[in-house]
């Protein structure tokens, strides 16, 4: 947006105290962060015939310098001399924030210019506010029940004995001859859950079970969760556990439902009816015909595949609480009611979730690079960062470091997603309702150095059965998915400044990692990691 495109507001009233008091104006109309008002003083209005000469002066002042310097940097365009030409900004566009340290500086956009000592400042004011000794408040089952009652009312407390996986037996009252899906929100959204839908419809009678006289249909939750977090390598674990025998997935990636979809949430900000647990669990139904097979016997009974396992990859489970605010109706200063994993450890306490994490620097740098849409550069991302930045420390200084982590308002103000990053805040919470012992936390580094070693980590951990030498060789050494694109490698990579700034900043959350985690590759630095 051009300058002339600003339209100001006065927010104070006007004062015939002129000289002693700032005149305030508000930015309309404009994504720009908080801090973004300008302060201007009044002077006494003085005719021109006073300063007619002086300001002649200026001019011609201003006319000579700009002649000077276009001579200057003619000659060094013309001779090709470019690396001595030295762009350096007035010191009064530093204001009162101390002498400059590293400028960023980008042809065309003057706004880039940053105050390299003062972000550290900023950084460090962060820093000094990091708490990590106070611990949220566990809900209690019957305040989740009461908020979520049809949620409740459809999943049982217990599920079929004899398979690995979470399953049980509803009946069913849908009319046979009708489509079972017609109703579903995931395929009245997207063309492409609607065709998955259509391939079940054909299969779905076959797979019901009459006993007294009703109809059973067989339903499945997952028997764990790959929960996070975004552009740490989900995508490829996903893949490749995929290919196991003993694993089936949801129809298709990252359903969303219990971050955004439970709530209504589409796109960000954009609500529509909420998604019911019905619609989740049609998700499963491709696999629970797997794990039934061709069993159509006593609904009490275990399926004829009972080995089968069925994963769930959303990156946002672990961390996007955000639509708590549209749903719980609190005051922004607060924090969520209730947690995703709340739900999901009441539904299912022995469910298993699996982790992938990286350097939280990198990731933020991939991140804005994968979702962002255009003018994309090492100095659009360091601005972007800076003023994420400012509005942490902002929030920081009114709000506990666990309420600005799950502040909707400050979230979704954020030019980049930098709270993504502070890994150990999310995992603490998951540690706080499921036992170690049941996440698993792996590195996209490790993973990426030896897939073969964090692959068997994961069987492991899932308990799956032993794979012949081929078939680990298809799942191990396959190339990596969902890689950077050749257009975004060509931008390079992320300012030393920013890196620096990143790096200060993250470093306390990675401590509190390393920690938790008896493991120091997860503070991320030369000397630690593997």
């Amino acid at each position: 947006m051009a300058d002339a495109d600003y339209k100001y507001r006065l927010l104070g009233p006007a004062s015939d105290e002129y000289r002693k008091r700032p005149l305030l104006l508000q930015v309309d109309s404009t994504l720009m962060n908080l801090f973004a008002v300008l302060e201007v003083r009044r002077e006494v209005p003085k005719r021109w015939s006073n300063l007619n000469n002086s300001r002649q002066i200026r001019i011609y002042g201003f006319l000579f310098g700009l002649a000077v310097m276009f001579l200057i940097t003619a000659s060094y365009v013309l001779t090709g001399d470019k690396s001595g030409l030295m762009l350096t900004p007035s010191p009064c566009q530093f204001g009162g924030l101390g002498s400059p340290g590293p400028l960023l500086v980008s042809v065309g956009n003057a706004s880039l210019l940053k105050d390299y000592e003062q972000m550290k400042l900023v950084v460090k004011s962060i820093q000094d506010k990091v708490d990590f000794s106070s611990k949220r408040r566990r809900p209690k089952l019957k305040e989740l029940m009461d908020s979520e009652p049809h949620l409740f009312s459809v999943v049982p407390r217990r599920f079929l004995p004899g398979l690995k996986n979470p399953c049980w037996y509803e009946e069913y009252h849908g009319n046979l001859s009708s489509d079972p899906y017609q109703n579903n929100f995931y395929g009245r959204y997207s063309r492409r859950f609607r065709t998955v839908f259509q391939q079940l419809r054909g299969s779905f009678r076959e797979h019901l079970v009459p006993r007294e006289g009703k109809i059973f249909r067989l339903r499945c939750l997952p028997y764990f969760y790959i929960i996070g977090q975004p552009k740490c390598g989900t995508t490829d674990l996903y893949d490749r556990l995929r290919l196991h025998p003993e694993v089936r997935f949801t129809t298709f990636k990252e359903p969303h439902w219990w971050t955004r979809k439970r709530f209504g949430l589409i796109r960000l900000s954009v609500r529509h009816d909420r998604f019911p647990v019905e619609d989740y669990l049609d998700l499963f139904d491709q696999a629970a015909h797997q794990i039934q097979g061709n069993r159509t016997g006593d609904p009490s009974t275990a399926g004829s595949k009972p080995h089968l396992i069925i994963g769930e990859a959303s990156a946002s489970t672990m961390w996007d609480n955000n639509a708590w605010l549209y749903v719980y109706e609190n005051s922004t200063q607060g924090e969520p009611p209730f947690l995703v994993q709340d739900f999901v450890h009441a539904l299912q306490p022995q469910a298993r979730a699996i982790v992938m994490l990286r350097d939280p620097v990198e990731r933020l740098y991939s991140d804005y690079l994968y979702f962002g849409i255009s003018n994309k550069s090492a100095e659009d991302f360091h601005d972007k960062v800076s003023e994420s930045l400012l509005l942490f420390q902002s929030c920081l200084s009114e709000s506990s470091l666990h309420s600005c982590v799950y502040n909707t308002t400050v979230n979704q103000a954020m030019p980049v997603r930098l709270h993504i990053g502070l890994y150990i805040v999310f995992l603490m919470d998951w540690l706080s309702v499921f036992s170690p012992e049941q996440i698993l936390v792996l590195r996209l580094e490790d993973h990426a150095s030896n897939t073969k070693f964090t692959m068997g980590q994961v069987f492991s951990f899932l308990s799956l059965g032993p794979l012949s030498k081929e078939l680990e060789s298809d799942i191990t050494r396959n190339p990596a998915s969902n890689t950077r694109r050749p257009a975004d490698k060509s931008l390079g990579p992320m300012l030393p400044a920013t890196k620096d700034l990143l790096g200060h900043f993250y470093r306390p959350f990675n401590q509190k990692l390393a920690k938790v985690l008896h493991n120091d590759s997860f503070l991320w630095d030369s000397s630690s990691s593997s």
